[in-house]
């Protein structure tokens, strides 16, 4: 079967850096792809060849649009996805690597929409799904455009099985794991240089949970992350932080609680309390909603039917 990819003046958008989304489909589908010229030549077991094509005329669609395609989008392709014409819009951002930063699915464009509008947003989802690191490219556009005057990122303190009391090191040394998922956040848009500068300016403060108690934050985009593992006085406490000229971005994983008891935790309940409040929006994500890795779909679908 032959697939004619025509004009398309950008072949990298649709092959991917070495050719990595080629690479990719064929070792999802078992078919073969050769380029010759103006069409991709698919060899193989004809249900591969079919699952294969189809694929590559959606990958095809989003390419001719103008969308830079990630082995992330051949999952989705292969999924029976769409591209919806919102995930071309102009990027955030671009990453260091001069990738451009979008929503990419529905639930995405929705969490970023939500976040424009409100002062508060919950974005709740499984992991994968982007909500932390569109949170802190939010923040850091916000920063950039004068919107806000500091970026604050916190996470609360609480083990996943590890144990703080045996990790090496002072205070600040066995909290910095829990906050490093938030600076490979950073880092992904900003050179870590950078991120140093602005934190010794004051631009940028990373801190556990504990460091908001007693605080007032003003004209600040403040996200807290792995909000699933904080307790209903711990939400309260961090919700009311919140001053004039802030904006406040909550994310969390209701499926991985790491709390003793896990019904306590204060996402659930701030859910509850917050759906259809004023100036309050709460985003559901999904697993259509996964970007990370096609992968992790399988991951979270599997966990979800297991028995008990």
């Amino acid at each position: 079967m032959r697939v004619s990819i025509g004009a398309l003046n950008d072949r990298i958008r649709l092959f991917g850096q070495l050719d990595a989304n080629l690479d990719a489909l064929e070792r999802a589908t078992g078919a073969q792809l050769h380029v010759q010229g103006d069409e991709i030549l698919l060899a193989g077991e004809r249900s591969a060849v079919a699952a294969a094509s189809s694929a590559l005329r959606r990958l095809l669609a989003s390419a001719a649009a103008g969308r830079e395609l990630t082995v992330e989008d051949v999952g989705h392709a292969l999924a029976g996805e769409e591209s919806e014409p919102a995930s071309i819009a102009e990027p955030l951002t671009v990453t260091r690597k001069g990738r451009p930063v979008r929503p990419r699915s529905a639930g995405q464009r929705d969490f970023v929409d939500a976040a424009a509008k409100h002062t508060l947003t919950f974005g709740i989802g499984p992991a994968g799904t982007g909500k932390t690191f569109l949170a802190v490219v939010l923040a850091l556009e916000a920063l950039r455009a004068g919107k806000v005057q500091r970026i604050i990122l916190s996470r609360p303190a609480v083990e996943a099985g590890e144990k703080l009391g045996f990790l090496p090191g002072d205070l600040q040394e066995k909290v910095d794991p829990y906050l490093r998922p938030l600076f490979d956040a950073l880092s992904e848009v900003m050179d870590p240089q950078a991120v140093q500068r602005a934190v010794e300016r004051g631009q940028i403060e990373v801190a556990p949970l504990a460091y908001m108690r007693g605080r007032t934050l003003s004209d600040a985009f403040i996200v807290l992350d792995e909000a699933q593992n904080t307790s209903d006085e711990q939400m309260q406490m961090f919700l009311t932080r919140i001053g004039s000229g802030s904006r406040m971005v909550v994310c969390g994983d209701d499926t991985q609680i790491d709390l003793p008891h896990p019904n306590s935790s204060g996402l659930l309940h701030a859910e509850e309390l917050f759906t259809a409040a004023p100036d309050i929006a709460i985003v559901r994500l999904t697993e259509a909603d996964v970007v990370r890795h096609p992968l992790i779909r399988t991951i979270i679908a599997r966990y979800a039917r297991r028995p008990g």
